[in-house]
């Protein structure tokens, strides 16, 4: 991996975005992968974030809707250790900057993008996407893999992504 350079942009990954990627390798997820590996982009994760990782990725080693995929597991787990940059929790927000996802267990990843200003949060999870309009005052792109490359691809701004129905 070549490290992230000074031009580096963090970028927050939900799970499911991250097992897109490094175990069922969907081109979305490669792209994002790519970005990271070149140094583009810089893959920040809470302790938080590191623990659901760590527990779903377990789930293909025991789930039998997951485990013909158990091989991709050890690799998976490495490509984590060695790109994923950890940093610390944020602090609680202040009130005008909480936005309260209607999901508890991904309500880390819409405080760490918020607190830091990271330019992306790239997820799939509907309860995520629903706070896009919002998080967007804070400088926080929440898209899809497709939004991502979409925008990688004409080199645009970050998106206005549009709120779901």
């Amino acid at each position: 991996m070549k490290a992230p350079t000074n031009d580096a942009v963090d970028v927050i990954l939900d799970t499911n975005v991250v097992l897109d990627w490094l175990v069922f390798r969907h081109a979305s997820g490669l792209a994002i992968g790519a970005a990271i590996e070149a140094g583009r982009l810089r893959w920040i994760v809470s302790p938080a974030m590191q623990e659901e990782l760590t527990d779903v990725l377990g789930r293909l080693l025991h789930l039998p809707t997951l485990i013909r995929w158990a091989e991709r597991h050890a690799p998976a787990s490495q490509e984590v250790a060695r790109l994923a940059q950890p940093i610390s929790a944020p602090g609680p927000l202040p009130h005008p900057q909480r936005l309260r996802c209607t999901d508890p267990d991904d309500q880390c990843f819409i405080d760490l993008a918020v607190s830091r200003r990271t330019p992306w949060l790239i997820t799939r999870d509907h309860a995520l996407r629903r706070l896009a309009r919002r998080a967007r005052a804070f400088g926080v792109a929440v898209v899809t893999p497709e939004g991502w490359a979409a925008a990688q691809a004409c080199r645009a701004p970050l998106p206005h992504p549009d709120p779901l129905p």
